[in-house]
């Protein structure tokens, strides 16, 4: 009974491998981030910044185009250089920019987040 088992096992093992490499897991896909320069661990990318920090993006843009993501620290940042890139960055991501958390900062200097507009200060 032993020796009809081995050769059952070698075909368990043999197909399971074969099922691994020919129907691979569908794996969890990051969506795909603009292009820019590798960040180091902690400090992210704030080793690039010079002393005049639109200069030192504006030389970035050229190497990497008018859209392009830093590191500052561990937050990711998204630079748009050019008028058209931000308008259509701004028109395709405007849920993104329209719900930002509310920061104990922005409770202070706005007075408990007051929901006025242009008109209501006339």
């Amino acid at each position: 009974m032993e020796l009809a088992s081995w050769p059952l096992l070698a075909l368990i093992c043999l197909a399971t491998t074969l099922a691994l490499l020919f129907f691979p897991q569908s794996r969890s896909r990051k969506p795909k981030s603009p292009p820019g320069p590798k960040p180091w661990p902690i400090i992210g990318n704030l080793n690039l910044m010079g002393p005049i920090p639109h200069q030192t993006l504006h030389k970035l843009s050229q190497t990497y185009g008018p859209i392009m993501q830093l590191k500052f620290g561990s937050h990711p940042v998204v630079i748009a250089s050019s008028a058209e890139m931000a308008k259509q960055f701004l028109k395709t991501h405007d849920h993104v920019f329209a719900s930002r958390p509310q920061t104990a900062a922005g409770k202070y200097l706005t007075y408990n987040y007051p929901r006025c507009h242009l008109g209501a200060l006339r």
